[in-house]
């Protein structure tokens, strides 16, 4: 996990706050994953340009992650946060539904412009849910 550690550090350093909130949105999303120690795994992969994309796992869950927390390379930088469809519900119906879209199952994906605190707060409990259905905490 240090090497993981190591890599969003190094590209949070890089990322230069702006109004939208969507760094701090990042790191608080970032925060919750990393404080459930060893019942999530997590992994990060770069592709400059196009996302940094931060993905959760409970180990042991048939499926290689939960989450998927995607910072889009843009102008300003956004994120994406999916899910698998069956892992979360959407009362408020503010996600997309993406049929094929994570690992060729269908997703749920929150794309987020500007982390608003309302907004952020219902990702993060999306967030938990898919975390708890995966068999974590």
């Amino acid at each position: 996990m240090n090497e993981v550690r190591k890599e969003i550090e190094a590209f949070v350093d890089t990322w230069t706050d702006s109004p939208d909130g969507n760094k701090q949105g990042f790191l608080r999303l970032y925060g919750l994953l990393a404080g459930k120690g060893d019942q999530v795994e997590l992994s990060f992969h770069s592709r400059p340009g196009v996302t940094y994309s931060l993905r959760a796992a409970v180990p042991g869950h048939n499926r290689p992650l939960f989450a998927m927390v995607d910072v889009i390379d843009d102008q300003p930088r956004w994120l994406s946060v999916c899910f698998f469809a069956d892992m979360v519900a959407d009362p408020e119906e503010w996600g997309a539904s993406v049929p094929g879209g994570l690992q060729g199952e269908d997703a749920l994906c929150f794309d987020l412009d500007a982390c608003a605190a309302e907004t952020l707060d219902y990702v993060v409990l999306r967030l938990e849910e898919a975390c708890r259905a995966a068999g974590g905490r």
